[in-house]
């Protein structure tokens, strides 16, 4: 079904309504979205800290208990299987992105796929990564600190120099800076 309707502002927004299971969709015209469009806040140091903090929460501890648990036989494995889901990953996204060009990433195009339900989950998974990616780099920050002060300055077990303290500091200090570089 096609229509047209009268927007904010008296123009009209053409609008288009399509079915999925037991949701309609109405498509918005360009007006909807150029009012809407997202501000870029993002500069090159804080996708660069964003980046860093990854590799050394992820990539050095990571190694380092595969290592421990499966061994060098047990991480090649993991390692080729991951590769391979990472192929298939990227090039998913380079084919849906020109074909499904809207905004929202995986969930998105789950949601255009397979629907509400499959958009919602995949959201939802999204969002726990988005949580727990933050406390996993507080805590390696955390043991990487308190490995770093105990071989430079030689301080032994210390109340101040705990793995819990450095989680502590850390997350106060990424809670400031996030804090600091809200913009209204």
């Amino acid at each position: 079904m096609v229509g047209r309707q009268s927007g904010r502002g008296g123009t009209d927004v053409a609008q288009e309504r399509r079915k999925v299971g037991t949701v309609a969709y109405q498509e918005a015209g360009k007006g909807y979205f150029t009012k809407r469009a997202l501000k870029r806040h993002a500069a090159f140091w804080s996708l660069w800290s964003l980046g860093v903090a990854a590799v050394i929460s992820g990539d050095f501890y990571g190694w380092n208990l595969g290592l421990g648990v499966g061994g060098f036989g047990g991480l090649l494995i993991a390692t080729i299987a991951i590769a391979i889901m990472y192929y298939g990953l990227c090039f998913s996204i380079a084919e849906m992105s020109p074909a499904l060009p809207h905004t929202g990433g995986a969930y998105s195009f789950a949601r255009s796929a397979i629907g509400p339900w499959g958009g919602f989950v995949t959201g939802l998974a999204e969002n726990m990564e988005y949580v727990i990616t933050p406390a996993v780099v507080v805590g390696a920050m955390g043991l990487l600190m308190n490995a770093i002060v105990q071989s430079l300055f030689n301080v032994g077990d210390v109340w101040w120099n705990s793995p819990i303290t450095w989680f502590i500091v850390s997350y106060v200090v990424f809670v400031g800076i996030n804090i600091i570089g809200i913009v209204t």
